[in-house]
């Protein structure tokens, strides 16, 4: 490493810590020649794979247009904010992991909506209603009928068929107030 005091090459490091988060290590160093100590940081150098969007151009994959589009699915939704910060590392951990250079727009929202699926399904209908610019109501609708499951015969009856929970259950009278 070159001294940044006088640019001799002939550096020795002394001191080498590794940060509480363990993302980086800072090393202390001395010069050899004119003996003044400076601190370095080594960290990992991390790339994203590109954006392919639909039209061929390309662009960088950017952190805060990801977090933009899974907050703004998720508005006034209540998903903590650690779920997020957690889904938002999982999608960049799994474009990481890729190894791809390159990724498809169609892609990165599959794995946004895998993990807005996970989180909240009002919030995966919002996002795929823009994703998948459905041409109707029936596709939109088959897209709810996916999350949807009947629930079984017998939950469904079971509080009509036991008095104790009928009798628990407020009635509401013709005006639609609850007794």
């Amino acid at each position: 490493m070159k001294c940044p005091f006088c640019g001799h090459t002939d550096t020795q490091v002394v001191d080498s810590r590794t940060s509480e988060e363990g993302d980086f290590i800072r090393r202390r160093r001395q010069c050899g020649q004119c003996e003044k100590r400076f601190t370095t940081y080594e960290r990992a150098e991390l790339f994203f794979p590109a954006i392919v969007k639909k039209d061929g151009s390309r662009t960088e994959f950017s952190h805060d247009k990801l977090r933009g589009s899974l907050l703004l699915a998720l508005r006034k939704r209540p998903v903590a904010a650690e779920q997020i910060d957690a889904a938002i590392s999982l999608i960049e951990e799994r474009l990481l992991t890729s190894a791809a250079r390159e990724i498809g727009t169609k892609t990165l929202g599959e794995l946004v909506m895998e993990q807005l699926k996970a989180l909240d399904t009002v919030a995966y209908i919002r996002f795929a209603s823009v994703y998948k610019s459905f041409e109707d109501l029936q596709s939109f609708s088959e897209e709810i009928a996916k999350l949807t499951k009947p629930l079984p015969a017998s939950s469904v009856t079971s509080k009509a068929s036991d008095p104790a929970k009928a009798a628990s259950t407020p009635r509401k009278k013709a005006t639609g107030k609850a007794e």
